[in-house]
C-alpha cells in the first residue's frame, strides 16, 4: 500500500450519495437468487460482472433495475445493506445516508414495509455491533409519475421516524426537478429535508430548478453546475453540498477521464464538494477507491482529501454537535499523521 493509500485509508469519512440497490455485489446477487428460486440472466458471476460496461445512465439503470428483481424478502434487503455496511466500516466510513428506491421494488408487488424494515433492521445492527451512524433518504424515481411519488410518500408516512429526507434519482433526462415540485413541497411541509440528483446528464437549469423549486439542501452529483458561473457563485454562498460520485461519472462517461474530472475545480472555487460512490458494486470502488482515483487522477493533496472528509461530515444531516465532533477526528488524523504517512 503507497503512502497516499494509507492516509485515504485511515482518514475518517462520511458517504452522502449511496444507492443501497446499487451496493448489490453479483457474489451476494446469486446467493439471494438462489434463495428465491430466481433465474438470472446470467450464468456466472464473471459473466455477470462483465456486464457492467456502460455507455450512459439509461444502459446502467436498466441492468440495475433487473438486478434488484431478485429482492423479495425482509431478510433480503437486510442482508444487502449489512453487507454494505460492513465493507464501509473497513474503509473508516463513519457514518452514511443511504438512498433506497422502494417504487422499484412495490412496483412489482413488494410490501414497502419489506424493503424498510430489512434496511432499517440492519442499519440498527450496525450502530450496535460497528459504531456506524446511518440515516436514510428515500428517493422517487423521476421516470415516474408525481402521481405514483405522491403515493410512495403516502406509504412512507408511518415509518417516518425512519426517514431523514427524501431525494429524486433515475433517469434525468427529460424528467426534470420541476416535475415533483408539489410532492416535495409537502414533504418539506411534513418537516422532512430534501435532496435531489440534478445536473449529473441533465443541465445546469435542472440544478437552479432543484435549488429554487424543490427547496433542496443537498444537490446529488452537480458537475455541470460548472457550466453556468452565476450558479457556482450561488452555491458558493450558499455553501450548498454537491455529492460527488468519481467513480460512477467515469463509468457512466459523464467525464470521458478522470483527470478531466471537476471535483479540483469545485474545490478550488470554493463549493461544497464530497466524495461518494454512487453504486459501488456496478461503477467499481466504494469509498476509498473513489478517493485513491480522484487523488491520483487530480494529484490532490492531503489537505484537500482532509477538506473532502470535513466537507463530508459537514454536508451531512447530523447534528451540529456530532459534526464538530466529527470534523475534530479528521483534524487529529491529520495532525497524527503529519510526517508519518
Amino acid at each position: 500500500m503507497t503512502t497516499i493509500e494509507k492516509f485515504i485509508a485511515g482518514i475518517p469519512k462520511a458517504e452522502l450519495h449511496l444507492h443501497i440497490e446499487g451496493t448489490f455485489e453479483p457474489e451476494l446477487m446469486f446467493e439471494i437468487a438462489r434463495r428465491n428460486h430466481i433465474k438470472l440472466n446470467y450464468s456466472s458471476v464473471d459473466e455477470l460482472k462483465a456486464a457492467y460496461n456502460f455507455n450512459n445512465l439509461q444502459e446502467f439503470l436498466d441492468i440495475y433495475y433487473s438486478g434488484a428483481n431478485v429482492l423479495i424478502e425482509e431478510q433480503d434487503f437486510y442482508d444487502l445493506t449489512y453487507s454494505y455496511l460492513l465493507r464501509i466500516h473497513s474503509q473508516n466510513v463513519l457514518h452514511t445516508e443511504i438512498f433506497f428506491d422502494p417504487q422499484t421494488h412495490t412496483s412489482r408487488g413488494i410490501l414497502f414495509s419489506k424493503v424498510i424494515s430489512g434496511i432499517h433492521r440492519a442499519m440498527e445492527e450496525a450502530q450496535e455491533k460497528l459504531g456506524i451512524s446511518s440515516q436514510l433518504i428515500l428517493s422517487f424515481l423521476r421516470h415516474l409519475s408525481e402521481k405514483d411519488a405522491f403515493k410512495t410518500l403516502e406509504e412512507a408516512l408511518p415509518y417516518r421516524s425512519w426517514i431523514t429526507a427524501f431525494g429524486l434519482d433515475s433517469s434525468e433526462k427529460g424528467n426534470p426537478p420541476a416535475k415533483f415540485e408539489r410532492v416535495f413541497s409537502k414533504a418539506c411541509e411534513l418537516g422532512f429535508s430534501v435532496v435531489a440528483h440534478a445536473g449529473e446528464e441533465g443541465p445546469p437549469e435542472y440544478v437552479w430548478e432543484a435549488l429554487n423549486l424543490l427547496k433542496v439542501s443537498r444537490i446529488d452529483h452537480g458537475n455541470r453546475s460548472l457550466e453556468d458561473p452565476i450558479l457556482v457563485e450561488e452555491l458558493v454562498k450558499l455553501q450548498l453540498p454537491l455529492t460527488v460520485c468519481p467513480l460512477s461519472n467515469q463509468k457512466l462517461k459523464v467525464v470521458k477521464d478522470m483527470t478531466k474530472h471537476p471535483l479540483k475545480t469545485m474545490l478550488e472555487k470554493g463549493m461544497m464538494a464530497t466524495v461518494n460512490s454512487d453504486d459501488p458494486a456496478y461503477f467499481g470502488g466504494y469509498m476509498n477507491e473513489n478517493y485513491l482515483a480522484v487523488t491520483l487522477a487530480l494529484n490532490l493533496s492531503k489537505q484537500q482529501i482532509a477538506q473532502l472528509a470535513k466537507n463530508s461530515f459537514a454536508s451531512s444531516f447530523l447534528d451540529e454537535a456530532e459534526k464538530l465532533t466529527m470534523i475534530e477526528k479528521v483534524d487529529n488524523y491529520l495532525v497524527s499523521t503529519s510526517g508519518i504517512i
